[in-house]
């Protein structure tokens, strides 16, 4: 697959991607190289990415644990203390190896190491290729709020490797789907299209629906790398699908969401209330619907959970000036941002969630 130029890096495409990977070592002269990784990518991916890596340069793997619980400024404190002790310093480069957590988390570290150190990200889920890929953001949570401390600031290049999907589960694959499905809703009705019969995809359509889904955010990036105006489009379906995912991570009660789990559920939430605020059809809500529940189990929200959900609103990261801002649909591709909702009509679309399925 051809090389995706953004306006401050690449992202290179499977198997001859390595090049460039050692084409940047060769030419940097890094003093040190850490990868970063958990449990996890340490013995899936790991040994697949030694095998590509051509230099006679000390490799030094940094393991943490795995799962966004680990994603906190503690997990940071140790990885610097780490990269302290094996002699990092300005001229390292770091090398993420994993999905999300390590890609935002570990971005964060090596941005904020001695002022700023060089990496490369090598996402190895599918959420992680089709979003953490491309933008710069980078950050850890603050206690269950997520993605509240962190920097906007692009790898060297990224690496999108289908290999590494081999190594997921069903329901990983199913969580990145979600980041795809919203790139269809907010910007290309004929993208969204391809998901609507999942029976008609195979495993040989997938590169190029990554691909597809990595050009659509990189548009929108490129058009806004601050998220001042276009790329808040890309928090359809995250305002509340974050709480819900926040309020399940806290909860010893509630079982764990994956990131694209709660996200299918807010993209539910949000078409409904575009239907009643910005004019979304009845005919797409219900496409809307019927597409993500066909693919997403029924996670069960009591009507004692919505107040505590709402109330973690506040702590989204795309509020100003007090006010809790979502992006909501006039129809299928095309959306507005910066839309105010009362709490009753959030209410309401999570009794119509609940009685979706």
């Amino acid at each position: 697959m051809k090389t995706i130029e953004s306006n401050s890096n690449k992202i290179h495409f499977n198997l001859s991607a390595y090049q460039h990977v050692n084409a940047h070592i060769e030419n940097s002269n890094p003093s040190n190289i850490f990868i970063l990784v958990d449990e996890n990518t340490h013995e899936l991916c790991l040994p697949h990415l030694l095998a590509e890596i051509k230099t006679t340069k000390t490799i030094e793997i940094v393991e943490i644990e795995s799962g966004e619980i680990n994603k906190t400024i503690e997990t940071c404190v140790g990885v610097w203390n780490v990269l302290s002790e094996l002699g990092g310093d300005r001229k390292s480069l770091v090398i993420n190896l994993g999905g999300g957590v390590i890609t935002d988390l570990g971005g964060f570290v090596a941005s904020t190491f001695k002022r700023g150190i060089s990496f490369i990200n090598i996402p190895t889920t599918l959420l992680s290729m089709v979003d953490a890929s491309v933008g710069g953001k980078t950050g850890v949570d603050l206690g269950n709020l997520k993605n509240q401390i962190g920097v906007i600031n692009t790898p060297e290049m990224v690496i999108i490797d289908t290999t590494y999907l081999k190594t997921l589960p069903q329901n990983e694959m199913r969580s990145g789907l979600a980041e795809m499905l919203k790139h269809g809703l907010i910007q290309d009705k004929a993208y969204w299209d391809k998901f609507k019969d999942l029976s008609l995809l195979h495993t040989e359509h997938l590169d190029q629906l990554i691909y597809e889904s990595v050009l659509i955010k990189k548009h929108v990036v490129d058009i806004d790398p601050r998220e001042d105006g276009l790329r808040k489009t890309l928090n359809f379906g995250h305002t509340i699908g974050h709480a819900i995912e926040s309020y399940f991570l806290t909860n010893s009660y509630k079982t764990t969401l994956l990131h694209g789990e709660a996200i299918a559920i807010g993209m539910i939430l949000a078409a409904y209330i575009s239907t009643k605020l910005t004019g979304l059809s009845e005919a797409e809500n219900n496409e809307i619907k019927n597409v993500i529940n066909s693919i997403y189990d029924f996670v069960s929200i009591n009507e004692e959970d919505y107040e505590p959900i709402i109330d973690l609103l506040k702590y989204d990261k795309k509020n100003s000036h007090g006010n809790i801002n979502f992006v909501l649909l006039s129809a299928i591709g095309e959306t507005k941002i910066d839309c105010l909702v009362p709490n009753d009509l959030i209410i309401e679309a999570l009794k119509f969630y609940n009685d979706s399925y």
